[in-house]
Formats: structure tokens, sequence, C-alpha cells
């Protein structure tokens, strides 16, 4: 019974500090605006803008556990024409290869946060789980790869979004 009581003032204690009232403040829960995005190779020599100096994007996450994301690369030009499915085969695969857009659920804790992918502009995400490493610098927040293959080198990404109010 004394260990039980303990352990109840020694929780609520931990939920009032103020490391607790930081980690309230780490929620994803919000609309991001991506600032930027870097590749580096797994030996650190070559590091590389993921989409441009000024990529666009945008990533949103709600209290009921569900995300949405898009982000498209810098420099990015419009079709020649209105139809986007008439337009000519060089200019969609370029539209293509400079957007990602996908969204599902996601789970969260204190370091890692893991998008449960239901749909994607690229198939081959759907029905996966990336995982990214989490780190909160103020109002922003960096999500960190593991090593990935990406343009046919072992590579950690790094991408870096700022909350908006």
């Amino acid at each position: 019974m004394k260990l039980t009581s303990i352990l109840a003032v020694a929780a609520a204690m931990a939920a009032f500090s103020p490391n607790a009232a930081a980690q309230a403040n780490q929620s994803l829960v919000g609309t991001w605006k991506l600032v930027s995005g870097t590749t580096t190779t797994v030996s650190g020599n070559e590091s590389t803008a993921l989409y441009g100096q000024r990529p666009a994007g945008l990533i949103t996450y709600t209290p009921e556990g569900r995300m949405s994301a898009i982000i498209t690369a810098d420099g990015r030009k419009p079709l020649s024409v209105a139809d986007r499915i008439a337009a000519p085969v060089e200019e969609r695969a370029e539209a293509f290869a400079t957007l990602i857009a996908y969204a599902g659920r996601y789970t969260f804790s204190a370091d890692q946060v893991t998008h449960h992918i239901e749909v994607s502009s690229f198939q081959n995400w759907v029905g996966t789980d990336q995982s990214r490493f989490v780190r909160f610098e103020g109002d922003r927040v960096k999500f960190r790869t593991a090593p990935l293959m990406l343009g046919g080198k072992l590579q950690i990404a790094e991408v870096v979004w700022q909350r908006l109010k």
C-alpha cells in the first residue's frame, strides 16, 4: 500500500515538472511547413539538397492519429497543357519525380514517428510503414531516416518542418 502511494505521488510530481511541460509541447499535432530536406551519404562525404534550395510542402497530424503530407521540389515547371493526362510523357515524368504525397495513420513515441501509409503518389509505399527519428527544436521538428537507398546510394535523409500558427 505504501509503495503504491509513493509511486502515485512520484507520478503526480513528474506530471507537473517542467520537463513534462516541455514534452507536452513536443506534440506533432497540427500543420507544419517544409523548411528543408537534405541527404547525406552514410560515409558522410556527400550531402545534397533533397528537394532543391526552396522546396514546398505541408504535413498535418490530427489528434485522431491521421496524417497527410505533400512535398514538392524547388523549381517545378508547369505542364505545357492544362490537361495533366494529355501532357507530354516527359513533362508528366518530371512532375511525378518532383512530388511526393501520402497519407494514412501515424503512431508517435518520444523520439520516433511511424507513418502507416494508406495512399501515396509513390505506389510502392502503400501498405508500408515509414519510420522517422524525431527531434524538436523550438517551433521546428527534424525527421531523420535510418540509412536507405536514394538515387542508388545508401543515404540518410533529414527533413525540417516548422510549425504553422
